[in-house]
């Protein structure tokens, strides 16, 4: 493999990560997912959200992404999301009270819940499980 490629994550309320030096990329794109290694060609992509993995010192680290654009250019994956959290810093009590109120709410059987707003709070929630979850069982090992 030819080097590594810098990754930075940005949100509007923060910078996730700035400058992190990897060896492998994968996006969460709104068809599936992207791997992008150093030297990729020039690119933007529309994020859904998901779990972006980043490959540094030998092990994939989860970001929680919460949909946004990646523009990859000269080595450098610049990822603008709506909103992004390490595993370290979500909060998974908040995260099993979100999913379980977005469940509530797509159980109902109220004419007035917004469907599509609760699956999307649903998937918000999973995917931040999910990341804290395999910061959990990497500890653990």
């Amino acid at each position: 493999m030819a080097g590594e490629i810098q990754v930075t994550v940005i949100t509007p309320e923060r910078t996730v990560l700035r400058d992190l030096a990897c060896d492998a990329v994968i996006l969460p794109v709104v068809d599936g997912s992207m791997g992008i290694l150093p030297l990729h060609a020039p690119m933007v992509a529309v994020l859904r959200t998901g779990i972006l993995k980043l490959k540094h010192d030998g092990r994939y680290e989860p970001v929680a992404v919460m949909g946004g654009f990646a523009e990859v250019s000269e080595n450098r994956v610049t990822i603008l999301a709506e909103a992004a959290e390490r595993a370290e810093e979500i909060d998974v009590l908040r995260a099993r009270a979100a999913k379980e109120r977005a469940e509530a709410r797509l159980r109902s059987r109220q004419e007035n819940i917004d469907r599509a707003r609760a699956e999307a709070a649903l998937q918000r929630a999973l995917v931040r499980l999910k990341v804290a979850g395999y910061l959990a069982e990497n500890r653990r090992n």
